[in-house]
């Protein structure tokens, strides 16, 4: 019943601030396959985890990531107590410790990206079979894919999953990652039939995530990665 990838949505975002440091250790205490991340980058080059394009939301700064230098971001705080992490942070805290699954949020990640987890690879500390990289922009996937013909790409869907198997034929793509509001039974088995993996997101609920074990996923991406562990039994919040 339990055989698919438990997966932390940010870390373990109902628990700990999302996409910090203190939310990823969360998750991995928690005892999650996967940990799913949020990229972007700034003014000055770095990569940095944060979901949103501006700060606005999760930090007490303001304005677009994108417009930001390094210096400035790093001073600034996600809920008024933790740092925003950058992306070679967030890989040595996991490493050898679980799978990551990086969403290419912001623009032009792709290329950065696909540089330093070819590095890691190099280096011998992540292999290939370690991370997917996943993204709704589509120029980002295919970016990702004429810098590096071996990474794993997941196709995020939250529209059509026949559409998302169409790209990731063309993209060769590992994964599709379709939204909990789209996924059916016969959807998830036409993705299978294709060749791909199939992680649903965000799936928080244990009504929904008893029905996704059901719909045979392979990975379900939660909020509350404690309920994907016995999610029959789990009585825990």
């Amino acid at each position: 019943m339990n055989n698919f990838l438990k997966i932390g949505h940010r870390g373990a975002k109902a628990h700990v601030a999302e996409n910090t440091l203190e939310s990823i250790q969360k998750a991995l205490d928690i005892g999650v396959d996967m940990i799913e991340i949020d990229v972007h980058k700034c003014a000055s080059g770095e990569l940095w985890v944060i979901h949103d394009f501006t700060l606005d939301r999760t930090t007490n700064g303001s304005g677009e990531i994108a417009k930001k230098s390094a210096e400035e971001l790093s001073k600034l705080k996600v809920e008024n107590h933790f740092k925003i992490p950058l992306l070679t942070e967030v890989l040595d805290l996991i490493e050898g410790k679980c799978l990551i699954n990086i969403e290419l949020k912001g623009l032009n990640t792709a290329t950065p990206v696909c540089m330093l987890l070819k590095k890691k690879i190099t280096e011998g500390t992540w292999n290939y079979s370690d991370f997917i990289i996943s993204s709704f922009q589509k120029n980002e996937l295919f970016e990702v894919r004429n810098n590096d013909e071996q990474a794993p790409i997941a196709i995020l869907s939250k529209a059509s999953v026949p559409e998302a198997i169409e790209l990731g034929k063309r993209l060769n793509a590992w994964t599709i990652h379709p939204s909990l509001g789209i996924i059916t039974r016969d959807n998830t088995k036409l993705s299978q039939d294709a060749g791909f993996k199939v992680n649903v997101w965000t799936v928080n609920e244990r009504e929904d995530i008893k029905r996704m074990i059901d719909f045979g996923v392979d990975g379900i991406i939660s909020d509350y990665p404690n309920r994907l562990h016995n999610p029959v039994l789990n009585l825990n919040p």
